[in-house]
């Protein structure tokens, strides 16, 4: 798994922290008897791309040192209606306790995972790359990166500290998209730089200033069009805003280089899992 254990491990005890608070589980606590253990299997209600397995392993493990979980599937392979893609055993109390977390992790990460596959497929044939954004839920942008990942996109920057993204706010503090690419190069000489445009002028401005990659925001199809050509190979290009399923493949014919959707993290319907206990 690519996710850090410390980040995972705070994470999964907030997410705990929530459900069960200083008082536990009290319904559990006053119907099974002390030790009592239990076996369960996790089934999902529709078909995806799982994303996951190894976060709601931890879940259970940070409750029951002793539990037993064995993944029948790993992160990134299809997950059908009614398969069993995991079960466990050990405290009934700990299976009980960490059964919503785990779930709500798998369930969400699956979704994203499943929706990002959609896209990449999509576009596969005209090798454009699905790229995710800073468009996620407070606390759980590594997680929910790292879904995008097993379905198939890429990461874009992780945040403000990683790559250097001159949007629209930012061109009008500098003063234009000249002064701004100026102004980054002076102090970040060695490092990429993308500008956000919204037209053709601004398009022309980002080219005259040097910059790496430009982003594509919000334009339509007929106006990207003419943004790639006037682009022409001297710069990479990424299309934004206003992307969805339905218009995704025909922003890809236009000769883009990628194409990033918050959608694949804000979006993403959440796959049906279940838990069931066994015994």
């Amino acid at each position: 798994m690519l996710l850090n254990q410390a980040y995972l491990d705070k994470v999964i005890k907030n997410a705990l922290e929530e459900d069960l608070s200083k008082e536990g589980d009290i319904t559990s606590r006053a119907l099974l008897s002390k030790g009592q253990r239990g076996r369960a299997v996790i089934i999902p209600s529709e078909t995806g791309i799982l994303a996951g397995i190894e976060v709601a392993k931890r879940v259970f493990e940070l409750l029951d040192k002793g539990i037993k979980f064995s993944p029948f599937l790993k992160d990134g392979e299809v997950m059908r209606k009614g398969q069993m893609i995991a079960s466990l055993e050990g405290l009934a109390s700990a299976i009980l306790a960490g059964e919503r977390t785990a779930l709500n992790f798998l369930q969400h990460l699956s979704g994203i995972a499943t929706l990002t596959a959609k896209f990449v497929e999509k576009v596969e044939p005209y090798g454009v790359t699905i790229l995710d954004t800073r468009k996620t839920l407070p606390g759980l942008r590594k997680l929910e990166k790292y879904a995008v990942k097993i379905g198939g996109g890429k990461n874009h920057r992780f945040g403000l500290f990683d790559g250097i993204l001159i949007k629209d706010n930012h061109i009008k503090l500098a003063g234009g998209i000249c002064e701004a690419v100026s102004r980054v190069k002076k102090r970040y000489s060695r490092r990429k730089i993308e500008v956000e445009a919204e037209d053709l002028k601004e398009v022309k401005e980002a080219l005259e200033s040097g910059a790496d990659v430009i982003m594509l925001d919000n334009m339509d199809i007929k106006t990207m069009r003419r943004a790639v050509k006037l682009i022409s190979k001297k710069a990479l290009v990424e299309a934004s805003g206003g992307i969805s399923f339905e218009n995704v493949e025909e922003v890809a014919k236009i000769g883009v280089d990628s194409i990033s959707l918050g959608a694949i993290t804000l979006k993403a319907h959440p796959i049906d899992i279940s838990l069931e206990i066994i015994t």
